[in-house]
């Protein structure tokens, strides 16, 4: 099978500058942990307490399988939830937040709060935002 990739430009300004945004700028490297549509509602649910994958699943009913397990690899790698998996029959997957994911929740209450602001005083009409925006 041919795969055709292709290469980086080490050297590019690009690649410097995306480099260093990444590790200098704070909100960057925040979002780049945390940031996407399905993340901050992951974390948010767990805030709460542990949770069960099927409690996830059925907390966040419009994420796909796929996009899930995809967001709770990554957070895990960021050490932002712990996954443990219980030696029971049948076999069941726990996830619950570290401490650095625990302290996001001033970040998420944040957020909350500013968009409540937000949507009192500035309410955003939907039929008048692009198509590709409401995806």
């Amino acid at each position: 099978m041919y795969v055709c990739m292709t290469k980086i430009k080490e050297t590019s300004t690009n690649q410097d500058n995306r480099k260093n945004t990444l590790t200098q700028c704070p909100v960057t490297y925040t979002l780049g942990k945390i940031g996407g549509r399905w993340k901050p509602i992951i974390i948010y649910n767990l805030l709460s307490g542990t949770k069960r994958y099927s409690e996830l699943k059925r907390l966040i009913p419009a994420i796909t399988e796929k996009m899930l397990i995809q967001h709770l690899k990554e957070l895990e790698v960021h050490n932002l939830v712990i996954r443990k998996s219980l030696p029971v029959v049948p076999p069941y997957v726990e996830y619950s937040l570290t401490d650095a994911g625990k302290a996001l929740k001033p970040v998420l209450d944040a957020m909350v709060s500013w968009a409540q602001y937000n949507r009192e005083t500035a309410p955003v009409q939907l039929h008048k935002l692009p198509e590709e925006q409401l995806q």
